[in-house]
């Protein structure tokens, strides 16, 4: 816990950038008779019924003290998935950095160990060389910000149904980029002394000793 708080209380450094990820699954749902649209005085009705179109899983990566992120879609979630998530974040999102500082939770699939299921040792060990990771603790999900970006976008884009994943990546490609425009940051204010003194339980517990 201490080594991620100590990451997001360095100074911004366009050349080590503090990026973090996460993942969550997205379950698409069609309609089952067409909603009726909005008019003067009412709202849209949509049918308690609807019909499972399968499930997804959508990644993020937020950069907090940059205001940018960057968003896709994925039907699954597997080493393959993450690997080449990572690869566009190298390459695509910061090919400029010289070390991208990844935050990220410890899911089996969150690992160096992904790219080499993915690409060649010598390209694997490229992207790795990249990359400065930082796991969160486990159960301790809640210290990646990439959590409350997930959640803003959840509240803004997803509380509605969306039947197929071309409509979710286009959706999400707006958000994304109306987001980036207005360079939107997350401010942190947990820190280490605070932990100390609120997580108190967390920590050993010593007792002295008289001689």
């Amino acid at each position: 816990m201490e080594d991620v708080l100590d990451v997001y209380e360095m100074p911004y450094n366009q050349n080590r950038p503090v990026v973090c990820m996460d993942e969550k699954p997205y379950q698409l749902l069609g309609e089952v008779r067409e909603p009726l649209p909005m008019r003067p005085g009412d709202d849209k009705k949509t049918d308690s019924e609807y019909i499972r179109e399968g499930t997804c899983s959508i990644f993020v990566f937020t950069e907090p003290l940059g205001g940018t992120r960057h968003v896709s879609v994925r039907k699954h979630r597997t080493a393959q998935d993450w690997a080449e998530e990572i690869k566009y974040l190298t390459d695509v999102s910061y090919p400029d950095a010289e070390k991208i500082v990844l935050v990220m939770d410890n899911l089996n699939t969150h690992a160096v160990a992904s790219l080499y299921k993915a690409f060649q040792p010598a390209e694997a060990r490229r992207i790795a060389k990249r990359l400065e990771i930082h796991y969160t603790p486990k159960h301790g999900s809640w210290l990646d910000m990439a959590e409350i970006e997930l959640n803003v976008m959840t509240r803004q884009c997803l509380s509605r149904r969306i039947g197929n994943i071309d409509t979710l990546r286009k959706e999400l490609s707006v958000w994304e980029v109306e987001h980036n425009k207005n360079a939107a940051g997350i401010s942190w204010h947990f820190r280490t002394s605070d932990a100390r003194e609120k997580l108190i339980t967390l920590y050993p517990k010593f007792t002295t000793v008289n001689a």
